[in-house]
């Protein structure tokens, strides 16, 4: 009995590039488990970059008219965000300038936390540390997705996402108890992605020197000799 072989799916490149592409920029937004959540249920999601950019305006305009002094009133530039940006979730943020929404939201989440922390009198090197925890976030997320490692998503929920972080910080800035539930989030934070960078990386550095190892045993003893060879010549 003769059996033909199946051909193989060979992915359009095109659509693997967009695939990618938003992907990356949905792990560049850092969305939590309340975005996890709705996402679904969402339709097809309003245009990101208007929407970002409004809800930052809206920010900027209540900071610039005095609005933000003290109370529920710290809540509204909170809400409006978390609102208006988590419907634009389900979008596959492939416009031509969805790139921008990330750098934009986290612009408005930084934004946000210092204005909620100077109307409530938060200590502003806590602003920073804090600021500064959520930016390393950032930063390990893009350097590891450049390297096609992608975070574990557990860790997008444990790490709150910019919309539970912005309701936290909202919510404790209304009740007036700002101060001490940012030094509990800081320091929630600061170990989660700390010690979940530093045991990546570590598994990756072994993952690598394993395969390298594993090929350099099935490398034969011509080919190692060749390479030898090689390497003292260029030396």
């Amino acid at each position: 009995m003769i059996t033909q072989t199946q051909p193989t799916m060979i992915p359009d490149p095109d659509e693997e590039r967009r695939r990618v592409q938003t992907q990356r920029l949905l792990a560049y937004r850092d969305d939590g488990p309340l975005v996890a959540l709705v996402r679904g249920r969402l339709g097809g999601g309003l245009p990101p970059v208007p929407v970002t950019v409004f809800a930052l305006l809206v920010t900027v305009a209540l900071a610039v008219t005095g609005t933000l002094s003290d109370g529920p009133v710290l809540l509204v530039p909170v809400l409006v965000t978390v609102v208006l940006v988590t419907a634009t979730a389900p979008r596959d943020h492939l416009g031509r300038f969805d790139w921008l929404t990330p750098p934009l939201l986290r612009a408005t989440e930084f934004l946000t936390v210092i204005l909620l922390g100077l109307a409530e009198g938060t200590p502003k090197w806590l602003l920073y540390v804090l600021i500064y925890v959520v930016g390393y976030h950032t930063y390990d997320t893009v350097y590891r997705t450049r390297q096609g490692i992608w975070p574990p998503a557990w860790l997008y929920l444990a790490g709150l996402g910019w919309e539970v972080r912005l309701l936290v910080v909202g919510v404790a800035a209304a009740a007036g108890v700002l101060t001490p539930v940012a030094v509990v989030l800081t320091a929630y934070l600061l170990v989660l992605f700390s010690v979940e960078s530093v045991i990546s990386w570590v598994r990756l550095d072994k993952a690598s020197a394993q395969a390298q190892a594993d090929q350099d045993l099935e490398q034969s003893p011509e080919d190692a000799a060749e390479q030898v060879t090689g390497e003292a010549e260029q030396g």
